[in-house]
């Protein structure tokens, strides 16, 4: 077996950086609601649930794309998704926005669609797809 990952997630760093950003934020929320006034408290306190929201999907989330011999499972806020590797397509989409590159690994079956980013994946969406395509030809044979 090589010793390439099966599971991919949001980088831990990042989740528990959110994390402590939320707990800042909440923090200066009450004080700016206490000693402050209550413009910045609705300001840093929609801040406070905007990073908050993203700490707590990237936490429920883990892993976000797992691979196997059978296929692929993807995990969202409405739970996991089992796709068999035959009738699943998986390709990568490039996109070029205010100068910057971006790329996403797309998975596709029936009216499934499923889009991941660098952020989703915690690496390159690329190198995501080079290991699912060496596992899905070790599975199918082919």
């Amino acid at each position: 077996m090589d010793n390439h990952p099966t599971s991919w997630a949001p980088r831990r760093n990042l989740v528990v950086v959110a994390w402590g950003l939320t707990a800042l934020l909440l923090v200066g929320t009450v004080a700016d609601a206490f000693f402050g006034d209550g413009k910045g408290a609705v300001l840093t306190g929609l801040a406070t649930l905007a990073v908050g929201a993203f700490a707590g999907h990237w936490t429920l989330v883990r892993p976000r794309l797992a691979a196997d011999e059978h296929g692929l499972q993807t995990r969202t806020l409405s739970g996991t998704h089992r796709l068999p590797w035959t009738g699943t397509t998986v390709r990568l989409r490039s996109t070029r926005r205010l100068g910057h590159d971006g790329v996403t690994l797309e998975l596709e079956r029936d009216e499934q669609l499923f889009i991941f980013g660098q952020t989703d994946l915690g690496e390159d969406p690329r190198d995501v797809l080079d290991v699912l395509t060496e596992l899905r030809a070790r599975s199918t044979g082919a």
